[in-house]
């Protein structure tokens, strides 16, 4: 469902442009599951027509009954909390669709909008997207996906000298807020409502009768982000750089940089090193999605007041408060999904009162006590005892425990199903990472295998579901890729 605007004569939005070939492509990894959602037959393992090798490299725009039409879009966005200006695709090239979903080129290449950058992506980060992708799939999280990483030995400066990576990316639509701001900032009202109503048409089609269809649309995606990130915190996952131009405008987890999960909990930790500040610390990623909601609001203002008028006679001052009480259901859908969530990681299937401060004096404990996040859960789950230094909270859960209605067995069958106890954690991807540097792409086809069932135990060993050693913990994570 590409969303595909023609050039402005005063600004360019989009640009049609070929991918830059790298030479000598060779596969890294690939997503059988994500193939078999686009419709793609393989064998062995691989897409049964090799000539997606070539494609998926950036080399050539057309394979079997596709014929690809490449392009790359700008948008705008605040970085950091800090109005950036135009943006854009700067090394990600659309190839068009593929049984309805989207399929993006990451690396392939320079475009209009990539500024002082070489287009490019690396190894190592485009192994990290594409697991991570996948992972987080598997986990239930809403996401964009990975079909597949090409690497070729051309090298690419970051740090240092690397080699460069092509990593497929696949989703409904890569519409973000930075698309909206990019239009509401430059004036351009036609463009704004052209991609409002593409995502009516196309994503949110229940509202497309609504009295205030786009109004309708800014609380179903304050929704759906609400949702996502309350799933994130569920998880221990931190994505490290929630610019505005790195939020969908479906809800779904987007372009995979300096992310992390958490391995010792830390309520305040920071997965990327350039954020100096903590912006984006695990503990403030629900109130900076709010903020990005509100600069969406911000950008959308004028088409709203229209709308609102319109459709319910609102002057100015009624208008502004009919869209903040529409972000405010962001706050009481985080709150109540987040309850949910954890409510289910600890086997409470009823509410209670008091579950809440249950709830934040257990992630206290595991503040202080420096605990790992997803092993003390996935140990809950399969009945092991808590701590010892969270003997009081302990006694506490299991009077809570006492109040539940289903078996023991029953109990911990469905914290197995929350509780995953298999993560992308940061020593495993380097470790994957090091091994692809040296050719050996085993490690990524394990891991991806291992992940793309969190929630089952397997047949491998048990460091794959333990934190890392001494030495590989406290990672932090670089923009650079």
């Amino acid at each position: 469902m590409s969303f595909h605007l023609p050039a402005s004569d005063s600004l360019a939005l989009v640009q049609n442009l070929q991918p830059t070939p790298i030479p000598d492509p060779y596969w890294v990894g690939f997503s059988e599951s994500v193939a078999k959602s686009l419709g793609l037959p393989t064998q062995d393992g691989l897409p049964k027509d090799s000539a997606w090798l070539q494609v998926l490299a950036g080399n050539q725009t057309q394979v079997g009954q596709y014929a690809f039409s490449p392009y790359a879009t700008a948008y705008s966005g605040h970085q950091f909390g800090v109005w950036a200006g135009q943006l854009g695709d700067g090394r990600a090239i659309y190839l068009g669709d593929v049984n309805g979903q989207e399929l993006q080129l990451k690396g392939a290449g320079k475009t209009a909008y990539s500024r002082m950058g070489d287009g490019r992506a690396v190894l190592r980060s485009s192994i990290r997207e594409f697991l991570c992708s996948e992972a987080m799939h598997a986990l239930g999280v809403p996401t964009s996906r990975a079909l597949a990483v090409v690497g070729s030995d051309m090298p690419v400066f970051r740090e240092t000298r690397e080699t460069a990576a092509v990593c497929a990316r696949v989703a409904p639509s890569f519409l973000r807020i930075g698309h909206i701001e990019h239009y509401g900032q430059n004036h351009m009202h036609e463009e704004l409502r052209l991609t409002l109503n593409h995502l009516i048409e196309h994503h949110y089609p229940d509202y497309a009768n609504s009295p205030t269809p786009y109004l309708s649309i800014l609380e179903q995606i304050a929704l759906r982000t609400a949702r996502m990130v309350a799933q994130w915190q569920s998880l221990g996952f931190c994505h490290g750089v929630l610019n505005t131009d790195n939020t969908s405008l479906l809800g779904l987890t987007l372009d995979y940089g300096p992310f992390g999960f958490l391995d010792t909990f830390q309520i305040d930790h920071i997965c990327n090193h350039s954020d100096h500040g903590g912006r984006y610390a695990y503990h403030r990623q629900a109130e900076v999605l709010h903020w990005n909601l509100y600069c969406l609001a911000s950008a959308m203002l004028e088409t709203l007041q229209e709308e609102l008028q319109s459709a319910l006679g609102l002057d100015h001052e009624a208008s502004i408060e009919k869209i903040k009480d529409t972000l405010d259901h962001y706050n009481r859908e985080y709150a109540n999904h987040w309850q949910s969530l954890f409510r289910q990681k600890l086997g409470l299937s009823i509410q209670h009162q008091e579950d809440v401060a249950l709830l934040e004096e257990l992630l206290q404990g595991l503040h202080h006590n420096q605990l790992d996040y997803t092993l003390f859960f996935r140990n809950l789950s399969e009945g092991q005892d808590a701590p010892k230094s969270l003997e009081t909270w302990n006694k506490k859960y299991q009077e809570r425990l006492s109040l539940e209605k289903q078996s023991v067995d029953q109990r911990l069958e469905q914290m197995c199903r929350i509780n995953p106890k298999y993560v992308l954690r940061n020593h495993l991807a380097q470790n994957a990472i090091e091994l692809a540097q040296k050719k050996d792409f085993s490690e990524v086809a394990r891991l991806l295998k291992i992940l793309e069932n969190p929630y089952e135990s397997q047949a491998v060993s048990e460091d794959y579901a333990m934190g890392p050693p001494p030495e590989l913990a406290h990672v932090a994570i670089s923009c650079s890729s």
